[in-house]
């Protein structure tokens, strides 16, 4: 092509699809050479461009047709590859740009498909670079806003949590970052509900392996990362697709042990949210006798503390609370070493 991909962002309403997507990829790859502080600016200009084109600037109204040529022209030429890969070199506001151009091009349906979610699946070490980034400061919640992006689509969510990179998710969680560590949590949880039988056929097939890694978030020395992985667990847990997972977690004594353990925290929110869990391994009529054998162990200790776990909070039903906590107390109290002795 004739046109220089140094063309001012200020002709933006000018740029075709082709043009501006050409100007972008060029800008992108010139950033190795010696023109890169001219090139960054440029294409820094350009990606705003991007940015007005596929969700208005206020003046011109939004040109549909236009918003899906760009999505098929930036899978071309490996453009949304280099979205990702030079992310670290762009300035703050331009990796906003470009993270906001990110999510609208993976939502653009161009006829029965999505074309970058196509290119994503077929380009699968960019959500694998994407992970990692979250060991970069700057980036890291760039990145974070664009993997939940892609999480949204079940290939590319499937993708992530079979990959060794998943394991990831288990140290960034706790980051001494604290935004950072809530930024990856937030996308573990979204690899984690997002999509049910997904997720309900990963844990079965990994069971051992993520409930082991899982133990150390729940025995953090860490205060969030301890509150808010059991919260999690709980509704994990809970969730209808995921019967079969709450059924053997509650079989295993080592579990049911963390749970004791975590009803003497010294955080009373902690001490609710364990019992949520708890309450669980008590009520289930099919106890293996090793959990039977550790609840009679120490059925005086659970007992008081039991009856004395805070059941005062905000926004919560404390009535049912205290019915669901005296009913689990009565049911230690009657228990004997019989294996089927609580109905």
């Amino acid at each position: 092509m004739s046109f220089s991909f140094f063309r001012s962002a200020s002709r933006s309403p000018q740029w075709t699809p082709l043009e501006l997507v050409y100007a972008i990829r060029e800008g992108l790859r010139a950033l190795d050479t010696e023109t890169g502080a001219k090139a960054l600016e440029e294409v820094e200009k350009n990606i705003l461009s991007m940015k007005q084109l596929l969700s208005g600037n206020g003046e011109a109204e939004l040109d549909p047709n236009q918003v899906s040529q760009v999505a098929v022209e930036v899978c071309k030429d490996d453009l949304l590859s280099l979205f990702v890969l030079k992310l670290p070199t762009l300035g703050w506001q331009a990796r906003k740009d470009l993270g906001r151009c990110w999510c609208i091009l993976l939502s653009q349906k161009v006829g029965s498909s999505y074309c970058c979610v196509d290119y994503i699946d077929n380009h699968v070490e960019l959500l694998d670079f994407l992970i990692v980034c979250y060991n970069n400061k700057e980036i890291a919640l760039n990145c974070g806003n664009m993997l939940r992006e892609c999480i949204k689509y079940p290939t590319l969510a499937k993708y992530i949590l079979e990959s060794t990179s998943f394991e990831l998710f288990f140290t960034y969680v706790e980051l001494p970052n604290f935004d950072i560590a809530s930024d990856a949590l937030a996308t573990f949880k979204d690899l984690l509900t997002r999509h049910e039988n997904a997720v309900s056929q990963f844990l079965s097939s990994n069971f051992e392996q993520f409930f082991d890694r899982y133990e150390k978030l729940l025995t953090s020395a860490n205060y969030v990362t301890r509150r808010q992985s059991l919260k999690f667990l709980s509704d994990l847990l809970l969730e209808s697709p995921n019967t079969h997972i709450m059924k053997r977690y509650i079989l295993e004594v080592r579990y049911l042990k963390i749970m004791m353990e975590l009803l003497q925290d010294s955080s009373k929110n902690i001490q609710r949210s364990a019992f949520h869990v708890f309450k669980v391994f008590v009520a289930n009529p099919n106890k293996p006798q090793e959990v039977i054998d550790t609840l009679l162990k120490n059925r005086d200790i659970l007992v008081m503390r039991l009856s004395n776990l805070p059941t005062s909070k905000g926004g919560e039903d404390e009535q049912q609370l205290e019915e669901e906590r005296d009913l689990i107390i009565q049911e230690i109290e009657s228990m004997s070493s019989s294996p089927n002795s609580i109905s």
